[in-house]
């Protein structure tokens, strides 16, 4: 079975929507499985931005059909915008190319007051979440409460749960976190207008539908969103998301057997960034992280924060590749590290006057280490009209070499740009 899974390997935004844009060119499906719109794909394709939060990145390739799976958080506000934007650019001119599981927990707006009214009775031990209401949807998932997508057409079902759940969520708001309650029946009649807007893209059964393409031999791609270090069970917690970022939920979200991969492919940028708080060894905190993120653009797609920047950590990559099951890389804005006269990547920390070679899995323990760093030789020459592996500047390519060796891991791709001709093949993505 043909299926390929795409994780985020370092903090997110590695660059995974440009990726699925340009992989789903060969792909007849693009499934995203976890995850809500506090991921921001951004992709760029003949100078047009197009930013996505909860349609799959494969949207802008018409023959390839999106499914948003049942492990995403369905902001169903944001998903409706979004069709509403594809339509207007003339994009998603088919609603048989996006189809959304009725599995899929629907997120309104009672999540976003409660994930923003958290936040800020956190204070200065704020987590650092988007505010797009994940958690809190993820939470009623989990308790049995949450109102799912094939919900929103039985209105009977719709308003007994909508009314249940606001009892308790109002209860919070007005007299926990002094915010206006929210009025159910408004939203009821907001809801009803949403699902018949939304109605085309219902799908009964997504896993069935995933499963039956696979079954077909077709070429499956499989979305997320965030990246292996925000997992909720194996990342810097608790500064971390609030769904499982790594391949392993790419089945779970999807509702298919491990045996249907083929390949899992980790995206990494050539450098190291975060947004929010938390460990992050390899973070420049001067003039240099700032070059790096004023080249690189790092602000977040999501929220707009500048993101913060540092040197590629190969402690945490190979962590990513080992809980991930990763088989091959893809290799990120290489491009941004022109100018430099040495680049520097981390091979081995330092804890308690100790070298190591394994990330901790204590969040402790990682805010108190040292990277330990490899130098090497950098480039001057712009790259982002490279076309070929072979004719980047000799640095770039041992940069590339060096990575790869360290990581005991293939780089099939190579990007030296946001748009999608400025991506280098080095192997075939489908065998």
């Amino acid at each position: 079975m043909p299926g390929i899974i795409v994780v985020g390997s370092q903090w997110g935004d590695e660059g995974k929507g440009k990726v699925i844009d340009v992989f789903s060119a060969q792909a007849d499906f693009v499934v995203r499985y976890q995850g809500g719109a506090n991921a921001g794909h951004t992709l760029v394709v003949n100078g047009v931005k197009t930013v996505l939060h909860l349609v799959p990145s494969g949207i802008l390739h018409p023959k390839t059909i999106c499914i948003i799976a049942a492990g995403v958080a369905l902001d169903v506000e944001e998903v409706a915008s979004e069709i509403r934007a594809l339509k207007t650019a003339e994009l998603l001119q088919n609603s048989e190319q996006l189809k959304i599981s009725d599995s899929a927990t629907v997120l309104l707006n009672y999540h976003r007051l409660l994930d923003v009214a958290r936040e800020k009775d956190l204070g200065h031990e704020k987590i650092g979440t988007t505010g797009k209401g994940i958690g809190p949807a993820y939470e009623d998932r989990a308790s049995r409460k949450a109102i799912l997508f094939g919900d929103l057409f039985d209105k009977d079902k719709l308003k007994a749960k909508l009314d249940s759940s606001l009892r308790e969520k109002n209860f919070l708001l007005e007299n926990f976190y002094k915010v206006d309650p929210v009025n159910s029946e408004k939203l009821f009649r907001r809801l009803v207008e949403i699902a018949e807007e939304l109605a085309p893209y219902r799908c009964k059964d997504a896993s069935l539908m995933v499963h039956k393409a696979l079954k077909g031999g077709k070429k499956v791609l499989f979305e997320g969103a965030q990246g292996t270090m925000l997992d909720l069970l194996h990342g810097t917690y608790p500064f971390v998301t609030s769904s499982s970022t790594l391949s392993g939920s790419a089945c779970i979200g999807a509702g298919i057997g491990p045996n249907a991969v083929q390949k899992i492919i980790g995206i990494t940028k050539a450098y190291t960034t975060r947004v929010g708080s938390g460990p992050f060894p390899t973070e420049l905190n001067n003039a240099l992280g700032e070059k790096i993120r004023t080249d690189g653009a790092e602000f977040g797609a999501t929220t707009g924060r500048p993101r913060r920047t540092g040197w590629l950590d190969l402690v945490a990559l190979k962590y990513a590749i080992r809980i991930n099951g990763i088989t091959n890389l893809a290799l990120m804005k290489l491009d941004v590290l022109s100018g430099h006269k040495e680049i520097e990547a981390c091979t081995s920390y330092r804890l308690d006057g100790q070298e190591i070679k394994d990330l901790p899995t204590s969040t402790n323990e990682l805010s108190r280490i040292e990277p330990i760093y490899k130098t090497l030789p950098g480039w001057n020459e712009d790259i982002s009209q490279v076309r070929s592996i072979q004719d980047l500047p000799q640095p770039a390519r041992d940069y590339i070499q060096f990575i790869g060796n360290e990581l005991a891991t293939p780089i099939d791709v190579v990007s030296v740009g946001p748009g999608r001709e400025q991506t280098l093949w080095i192997k075939p993505l489908f065998n």
